[in-house]
């Protein structure tokens, strides 16, 4: 039986081991996404502006599928090192295809991605390149009191068009929903993420400019008004409001970075190790709450889609997270505080280790790290992405294999 406590040293035997490609797989993405954010940049100036603005938006939309893939590349280069699936080997189950665990991971790879908002790195990114590609562009065009495109490719793009992309998407992700659900040919689990972040991407203008034209209303209907009043008067008279609030939302940002994001990455391994399931009652599976399931499965139809619909964004950013932990609970608490530790001692060690690293290095001018500075980010960001990746496969192998060892094999898919 594998000691919880035997994890850190678990995750350098796996980076060791599968260093290499790892470290490919990672230099690949980046020469991808270098490129992307490039023609992302290019594209979006001349004629025809509007649709120029739709290729920015597939660029970006390209982008998140090349983090997507090169993601679920690293954690696939991990299967082979791993205890669990040496085990399955011995039962005779054969390997996967990239390709299908691609197909399998896609859906819910976008669910996630845009659950927790790791895309809005993603179209930062297309700016910061756009004003540094464009920089004396848009210099000189302030210096003549001009108006300049620079940095709006991801803004400008009409709310017209934009509604009307949203609709052609929404018929496609429904399309590839009904194809993946039916398990019909290959990668149409590609095809419902793709059609998942572009709808999202494409309807953000339309959704903005929508939420405008009612912001001013809805701040003065009474229902609001008065909701802000009550809270306000719960802010002077309730004691300790500030203190408790303040608190939380202080300690909020922490508990996200060092507990919840740790699972959603777990919850990718195990999609591409297999092993995973999002389904409500798989969560509630021997408990009483699998009685509340049963009845809202049974109810009438519009009862079950108005609780979809009400509880639809919680459960696609929480439950997937609570299916992790539950899984990762069979193996017992100090592997879970383990990979949380783990994570945030492999984020902390890059930041300090670039810090110490540009501490070194100097410079005599500081215009200097403009171009200094990619490698060290490059390095920095390919030892955490490279240990992160080999912290999720371990500590679901340990998982994995405690769990099997006491009879319970992780297995419900």
């Amino acid at each position: 039986m594998p000691s919880p406590y035997s994890l850190p040293l678990h995750t350098l035997r796996l980076a060791g081991r599968c260093a290499l490609p790892l470290i490919l797989w990672f230099a690949a993405g980046q020469v991808v996404r270098f490129a992307l954010l490039y023609g992302a940049t290019e594209i979006a100036y001349g004629d025809l502006r509007q649709l120029r603005l739709m290729g920015t938006v597939t660029f970006l939309t390209l982008i998140v599928l090349a983090v997507m893939t090169v993601t679920t590349g690293m954690l696939f280069t991990l299967r082979g090192a791993l205890w669990e699936m040496r085990a399955r080997r011995g039962e005779g189950v054969e390997d996967e295809r990239f390709f299908r665990v691609l197909d399998r991971v896609a859906p819910a790879f976008a669910v996630l991605y845009l659950s927790w908002g790791w895309h809005v790195e993603d179209a930062r990114a297309v700016q910061r390149m756009d004003l540094n590609h464009h920089y004396y562009d848009m210099t000189s065009a302030s210096w003549f009191g001009e108006e300049t495109q620079v940095g709006k490719g991801l803004t400008d793009l009409d709310w017209r068009v934009s509604l009307g992309a949203m609709v052609v998407l929404f018929g496609l992700k429904w399309l590839f929903a009904k194809l993946v659900e039916q398990g019909k040919g290959r990668l149409y689990g590609f095809g419902a993420a793709f059609s998942e972040f572009a709808f999202v991407f494409y309807g953000l203008n339309a959704t903005v400019a929508i939420a405008g034209l009612r912001s001013d209303w809805v701040e003065h209907r009474s229902v609001v008004a008065g909701t802000e009043d009550l809270m306000e008067q719960a802010r002077k008279s309730v004691p300790l409001w500030e203190t408790v609030s303040g608190v939380v939302s202080d300690f909020w940002p922490y508990f996200l970075d060092a507990v919840a994001v740790p699972l959603a990455w777990l919850t990718v391994a195990m999609l591409v190790f297999g092993s995973y399931s999002d389904e409500t009652r798989s969560l509630v599976k021997g408990t009483r709450f699998e009685r509340g399931v049963d009845r809202l499965e049974d109810s009438h139809d519009l009862t079950q889609r108005s609780f979809d619909q009400l509880t639809g964004g919680f459960r696609d950013r929480w439950l997937p997270l609570a299916n992790s932990l539950r899984m990762i609970a069979k193996a017992g608490a100090p592997l879970f505080g383990m990979m949380c530790l783990c994570y945030v001692t492999v984020t902390l060690a890059g930041q300090y280790a670039e810090r110490l690293v540009v501490t070194l290095v100097g410079s005599q001018a500081e215009w200097t790290w403009a171009y200094k500075q990619a490698p060290v980010m490059f390095l920095r960001d390919m030892f955490v992405t490279v240990l992160t990746m080999a912290l999720m496969a371990a500590t679901y192998d340990l998982a994995a294999t405690r769990a099997r060892l006491k009879g319970e094999p992780l297995s419900d898919v």
